[in-house]
C-alpha cells in the first residue's frame, strides 16, 4: 500500500541513502540526472528540506521509496527568465523539487503517483499552476513528467545548486 506524509527528521537518513542510490547510479551509468554527488542533493538537502516543513515522503508497505520538496518557492532569478505560458501570482504556484525514486524501488509507478500526491497538494493549497524544473540530461524525468500533463516552457542555462553549465528544463501544468 502506497501512502504520503510530511517527513520528520527521523526519515533524514533514509531520503539521504535513496539520494546515494541515485548518485551511485548517476557515476555507473545507469541514470542520468545530472546531480553530482557531495555538491548536491546531500543530506543537508534532506535536513534543511526537513526543518522547513516542505519535504514529503512516499512509503510502500511502510518503507520510504520517493521523497520530494513541495513548497510555492520559484526558483529565481532563473525562474523569471522563463517564458510561462500561465501566468500566476506567487500565491497561485505550487512547485515540486527534488523528487528522488530509490533506483532499487524503480518501476513500480512510484514516481507517477508522486506527482498526482504533488498535485492534491496544490489544490489543497488553492494553487492552480504547477511548475517544476529538472536537467535537460534527465531524459527519464522529462518523459514521465510529459506523460503526467506537463509542457516544457523553456531550457535556461545556470548554475543550479552549485552544479555550473546546467541547462534547467522548465516545466508548467495548469490544473482544471
Amino acid at each position: 500500500m502506497i501512502t504520503f506524509r510530511q517527513a520528520v527528521p527521523a526519515d533524514t537518513e533514509r531520503i539521504n541513502e535513496i539520494y546515494s542510490h541515485i548518485h551511485d547510479a548517476e557515476e555507473a551509468g545507469q541514470l542520468t540526472t545530472g546531480w553530482v554527488r557531495a555538491i548536491y542533493p546531500t543530506r543537508a538537502t534532506a535536513e534543511e528540506s526537513i526543518r522547513l516543513g516542505d519535504m514529503f515522503v512516499e512509503e510502500s508497505d511502510g518503507k520510504i521509496v520517493a521523497a520530494g520538496r513541495l513548497n510555492q518557492d520559484q526558483v529565481h532569478p532563473t525562474y523569471d527568465q522563463v517564458p510561462w505560458q500561465f501566468a500566476a501570482a506567487p500565491e497561485e504556484v505550487f512547485v515540486l523539487h527534488t523528487l528522488v525514486v530509490d533506483p532499487y524501488c524503480s518501476g513500480h509507478g512510484y514516481g507517477p503517483a508522486f506527482v498526482e500526491f504533488y498535485e492534491a497538494q496544490a489544490r489543497l493549497t488553492g494553487c492552480s499552476v504547477l511548475r517544476i524544473d529538472t536537467n535537460e540530461r534527465n531524459s527519464r524525468a522529462r518523459r514521465m513528467y510529459a506523460r503526467k500533463g506537463f509542457r516544457e516552457a523553456d531550457i535556461v542555462p545556470c548554475v543550479f545548486n552549485g552544479i555550473p553549465s546546467v541547462h534547467l528544463v522548465c516545466l508548467e501544468k495548469k490544473l482544471g
